[in-house]
């Protein structure tokens, strides 16, 4: 009987959760609720190289020769849509990665959850690049990145960083702007994330991976690499963290849109066909199906397939671009305090 009460309270809260998403709102992320640092967030890591400027509403993270630093939203959320405003380090940042993700890592360690932004530096001279990324039930051997250039300089001025994640769908957007969208398939069966997870905005050390596969490290001679974040957004779905069946406050949610509007959508495939440098459902060397999840747009294959015909166009084998990250846990992070 006990048994059955609580697989009713699940699918109760589970659609209760998921039914704020409904309502579709012009420019919605401009009136939604800004919150303090201290509202929403609390330090993750780094000691000192985290620093909350005066105004209680924008934060500075830090990464110098003896560790990045980062920061962890105070709730678990099952679904919302989340943001950042972000200025990003200037001049020589080769290896040095800056997430602003959701995952629940600390909590299942073998079949955890990820939607990631990660920004990754480059040379001198060379622009950042965004990754972006999705985990569901432990997934890492299945990757799912893309990565894209920007019309701007993240590193001049702040611009929006944002996730809109649902039970049904997932998306980025820059600026406003959608640049991924991905609609969960019934072949993705767990791999599309579907457990309560939290926010996190680190800066790390990549020096093995972020830039050129690592050819470019980290050089401390221009440290610190300051990341610095504003205009906190955490409208979601909060979740009691032990039971997990407990949907705080959700009536006010209702500005949360349902998906992406025909003009959205007209510019996601602009940015597509302009910016977007490497997707995994592309990819013929690691993928010769591409994923269920994938709708292939035959402008996009053949952009890719002039930046690089190898990956893109099968012509031979070709090592997967396939990165597997070293951002720390919170475990981690906590013993480097």
């Amino acid at each position: 009987m006990g048994g059955t009460m609580n697989s009713n309270m699940n699918v109760f809260t589970f659609a209760f959760c998921s039914a704020f998403l409904v309502l579709m709102v012009s420019g919605f992320s401009r009136n939604l609720p800004i919150l303090s640092f201290d509202e929403g967030y609390s330090h993750l890591f780094g000691d000192d190289n985290l620093m909350v400027l005066r105004d209680g509403k924008s934060v500075h993270i830090s990464l110098d020769e003896r560790t990045g630093s980062g920061f962890v939203s105070q709730d678990l959320y099952l679904h919302g849509y989340f943001s950042a405003s972000i200025k990003l380090p200037a001049d020589y940042t080769a290896g040095v990665v800056v997430a602003f993700y959701m995952s629940n890592g600390d909590i299942y360690e073998k079949n955890h959850d990820e939607i990631d932004f990660e920004f990754l530096g480059n040379i001198r001279g060379k622009d950042w690049r965004i990754q972006t990324n999705i985990y569901g039930n432990g997934s890492t051997s299945i990757g799912r990145e893309e990565r894209y250039g920007l019309w701007f300089d993240p590193s001049e001025d702040f611009h929006q960083y944002s996730i809109l994640w649902t039970e049904n769908f997932i998306v980025f957007y820059v600026d406003n702007v959608p640049i991924r969208e991905i609609k969960r398939t019934e072949a993705m069966g767990g791999d599309f994330p579907s457990k309560p997870m939290s926010l996190y905005a680190t800066i790390w050390d990549g020096s093995d991976w972020a830039t050129n596969g690592g050819k470019y490290k980290v050089s401390y001679k221009y440290a610190p690499y300051i990341a610095e974040f504003s205009d906190f957004v955490l409208h979601g779905c909060a979740v009691d963290p032990i039971e997990q069946s407990k949907c705080d406050d959700a009536a006010k949610f209702a500005s949360i849109p349902a998906g992406i509007t025909r003009q959205q959508r007209a510019k996601m495939v602009s940015f597509r066909n302009k910016h977007m440098q490497y997707s995994y459902c592309y990819d013929r060397s690691r993928y010769k199906i591409p994923p269920s999840e994938c709708v292939i747009d035959p402008s996009e294959a053949e952009r890719l397939r002039g930046f690089d015909p190898v990956t893109f166009g099968g012509a031979r084998h070709h090592r997967g671009k396939r990165h597997h990250r070293g951002r720390p846990t919170r475990a981690e992070a906590a013993s480097s305090i």
